[in-house]
C-alpha cells in the first residue's frame, strides 16, 4: 500500500520530549475495518485527495493497522483531578498519537481513539464503540461550524469486532486532530518533578506560545506567567462560548482541559434543548458539579490547579495575579457574545440585568434555548412567533417590551441588526436526539442521517433548504435521559 503522506511532511515533535512523557507502542487495529464517514474538508486541508480518502491505505491507517510514514506511534501519560478529587496518574488509555502532518498553519497531530490497550488503560479495554465515536465526530463538527475552538475529527472507521459495555456493541475508531493534545493534567503529572515540568513548559512555549518569551533568554518564572496568562484568556473565552450556545461538556476534569483552550474529549455532552440553569448532562455527575451554570467557575478552579504546578517556579502572589484576570476575560467574551446575539451595537449599562432576566425567563419556561435566541430577530415584525415559545406569558411580554426599548438605543439599521443576530444565533445545533437518530441508523448500516447532520452542522447559522427537521427540538418521545461517562 502506498503511504498517505510524503514522509517528509510527518513530524514527531511530541516524541522528542523523551520516553518519560509517553510509551511507544503500536495500536491494536480493527479487524476488517470499513470507512463509515470522513471529514472531506479537513482531509483536503491536510493534503488528502478524494481518492486518498477512499483508499485502502487511509482506512488501514485510521483503523490503527498501518502507521503514518515516518510516524512514531505513542500514548501520552498525564494525571489530573476528576470530579474535584485527585485521581493520580491517568493517560491515553485508548488513544494513540500517530504523529503530526505539516500543514500551512503548522503541524497537526493525528490521534486514534479506540485503537486498543495502552499502559494507561487502567480497567478499560482500550476500545471505543460506534455510538460514542459518532457523538465525538459530530460534536467536533458542530463546534467547528459554530466557530468554537475544538479538536477536529477526521474520520470514523468501523468493524464488527465486539466491544462489551452495558450491552455488546461494535468497535469503531475515531481519528481526531489538534495542534496538540497536551492538557492541564500533563503539567499536573510533573508538578513534583521540576526537571520534567520545566522541559514540558519549554516545549509548550517553543511550539505553541513563542510570543511569551524564549527559553534561555526569559526566566522560567516569566515563561510560566506568560503561558498561564494565555491559557487563562483562552479558557475563559472558551467557556463563555459554551455558555452562550448552551453547551454542557459533562466531564470538565483537569485531564479534559486543553492547554491550547480547545474543547476536547467529548463524552456525555449536550446542547441544551429546554433550558434549565442547573442543567446536568452527565448522569454520573450526581452532585451537579458540572451543571451549566457552574461551568465558568469550574474552569477557574481547573486553572488554579494548573497554576499550583508552578509554585516552585513562581510565587503564589505572581500566580494569583495571573489568575485574577480570569473574571474579566470571561465577562468580556460573554458580554460580546450576548451583544451580538441580542443585536446590540455595543454593551451598555443595564444590559447585564436584561441578560440575567433573559436566562431566568428561559429557565422558568424551560424554553428551547437555540430557537429562543434565533427567534429574537423576528420580534420586531412578528412578536407572536417568539412569544409562543413562552406560552405568551406576562413575564415574556414584559421582558420583550424592555428588550425592544433597549434595542431602540442602537445606532445601526434594522436590517444590519437582523443580519448580525442571524450570524451569531445558530439555527442548527447538535441536539442529542439528532445524534441518536444518526447513531441508530449507522448501526443498521445507513449512513444518510449522519451525512445530512454532518453537512448541516458545517453552516449552522444559515437556513438550508431541505433540512428544516434538523432545526426542530425533540418531541416528547425523542427526549433522551442524561448520558453517562461511557458515552
Amino acid at each position: 500500500m502506498s503511504p498517505l503522506f510524503d514522509p517528509s511532511l510527518i513530524t514527531n515533535h511530541f516524541a522528542e520530549l523523551g520516553s518519560a512523557f509517553y510509551t511507544r507502542l503500536d495500536p491494536q487495529g480493527l479487524t476488517a475495518p470499513r470507512l463509515l464517514h470522513a471529514n472531506n474538508a479537513l482531509a483536503q486541508s491536510i493534503g488528502l485527495t478524494s481518492d486518498a480518502i477512499q483508499s485502502v491505505s487511509f482506512v488501514q491507517t485510521m483503523a490503527g493497522n498501518q502507521p503514518l510514514p515516518n510516524g512514531k506511534t505513542l500514548a501520552a501519560v498525564y494525571s489530573g483531578h476528576q470530579f474535584g478529587h485527585w485521581a493520580g496518574q491517568l493517560g491515553d488509555g485508548r488513544a494513540h498519537l500517530l504523529g503530526a502532518v505539516q500543514t500551512d498553519s503548522g503541524p497537526l497531530e493525528i490521534q486514534l481513539k479506540g485503537a486498543g490497550l495502552t499502559p494507561y488503560s487502567r480497567m478499560g479495554d482500550g476500545r471505543a464503540v460506534l455510538r460514542s465515536s459518532i457523538r465525538e465526530y459530530l460534536a467536533s463538527q458542530a463546534m467547528t461550524g459554530l466557530g468554537i475552538p475544538t479538536t477536529q475529527a477526521l474520520a470514523i472507521v468501523v468493524s464488527d469486532d465486539p466491544v462489551y459495555r452495558e450491552t455488546v456493541e461494535t468497535a469503531a475508531v475515531v481519528a481526531r486532530t489538534a495542534p496538540s493534545f497536551i492538557r492541564f493534567g500533563s503539567f499536573e503529572h510533573w508538578a513534583n518533578h521540576p526537571k520534567q515540568l520545566v522541559q514540558l513548559l519549554h516545549y509548550v512555549v517553543d511550539h505553541f506560545y513563542p510570543k511569551v518569551g524564549t527559553p534561555g533568554l526569559s526566566s522560567d518564572a516569566q515563561l510560566v506567567q506568560g503561558v498561564l496568562r494565555e491559557v487563562v484568556r483562552r479558557s475563559a473565552q472558551l467557556v463563555a462560548h459554551w455558555q452562550t450556545v448552551g453547551f454542557c461538556h459533562g466531564v470538565m476534569n483537569t485531564d479534559n482541559m486543553s492547554i491550547l483552550g480547545l474543547t476536547i474529549d467529548y463524552g456525555p455532552y449536550a446542547f441544551i434543548d429546554g433550558f434549565k440553569i442547573d442543567y446536568i448532562c452527565n448522569r454520573t455527575d450526581q452532585g451537579g458539579r458540572y451543571a451549566w451554570f457552574r461551568q465558568p467557575s469550574i474552569v477557574h478552579w481547573n486553572l488554579a490547579r494548573l497554576a499550583s504546578c508552578f509554585l516552585d517556579i513562581c510565587t503564589e502572589a505572581e500566580l494569583q495575579e495571573v489568575l485574577g484576570h480570569y473574571e474579566n476575560d470571561y465577562l468580556l467574551q460573554y458580554h460580546s457574545n450576548l451583544q451580538q446575539k441580542f443585536g446590540f451595537d455595543q454593551w451598555r449599562s443595564g444590559d447585564e440585568v436584561l441578560a440575567n432576566d433573559w436566562w431566568q425567563l428561559l429557565h422558568d419556561h424551560q424554553a428551547d434555548l437555540t430557537l429562543s435566541f434565533r427567534s429574537l430577530s423576528t420580534v420586531f415584525e412578528h412578536p407572536d412567533a417568539w412569544l409562543a415559545l413562552f406560552e405568551h406569558s406576562a413575564a415574556a411580554q414584559a421582558w420583550l417590551q424592555r428588550y425592544v426599548q433597549r434595542s431602540q438605543q442602537n445606532q445601526q439599521t434594522l436590517s444590519a441588526r437582523l443580519q448580525q443576530m442571524n450570524q451569531h444565533n445558530p439555527l442548527y445545533v447538535l441536539r442529542n436526539h439528532l445524534a441518536q437518530i444518526a447513531i441508530d441508523a449507522a448501526q443498521k448500516g445507513d449512513v444518510e442521517p449522519l451525512d445530512r447532520l454532518f453537512k448541516v452542522l458545517a453552516q449552522p447559522y444559515e437556513w438550508q433548504e431541505g433540512y428544516d427537521d434538523l432545526a426542530l427540538p425533540p418531541t416528547a418521545d425523542q427526549l433522551l435521559p442524561a448520558l453517562s461517562c461511557s458515552s
